[in-house]
């Protein structure tokens, strides 16, 4: 079994979801983990969940005979990265931030947008952005287009009442 078949077989059985796998120099292995889409109501991911993947992955590397120096495992944090089609489902009505691999024709020819992503249309994804002039433009590609893909982080300082 590959390694990321094997990271991503052990994070779902723990009703996690492996957002990416980074092999580093010096054999760190990084892996950021998510809540499921239906367990998103329990919030972001926590200290103790990010220990008990650990703890767990460290086992099955070990059993596995998997060569690596260090292990860190994570949460994407607030930029987190868009990778499969069902992240772009998941995060409809969100900001992010789109960099296509070859310049968009009829979008000005850039390759990065900024937008609201709208919900896709079977493998049609689309993304709400400002156009050079001011006015509201639809831009549509797939996955296949995108170099890479995050949330805008979205911070929420409420003050709270004395």
């Amino acid at each position: 079994m590959q390694l990321l078949e094997l990271i991503e077989k052990t994070v779902v059985g723990m009703d996690y979801e492996l957002v990416e796998l980074e092999k580093a120099a010096g054999g760190l292995l990084r892996v950021f983990i998510d809540v499921t889409p239906e367990n998103a109501e329990l919030g972001a991911i926590t200290v103790e969940d990010c220990e008990k993947v650990t703890h767990q992955l460290l086992h099955v590397l070990t059993v596995e005979n998997i060569v690596y120096e260090r292990l860190e495992v994570s949460s994407p944090g607030l930029d987190r990265p868009l990778k499969k089609h069902t992240d772009y489902l998941r995060f409809t009505g969100k900001e992010v931030i789109i960099k296509l691999c070859l310049p968009m024709p009829g979008a000005a020819h850039r390759k990065t947008f900024q937008g609201i992503l709208l919900a896709p249309d079977g493998d049609n994804l689309k993304l709400e952005f400002e156009a050079n002039d001011g006015s509201s433009a639809l831009l549509e590609f797939t996955l296949a287009d995108v170099e890479k893909a995050r949330l805008v982080p979205q911070v929420n300082f409420r003050s709270r009442k004395a």
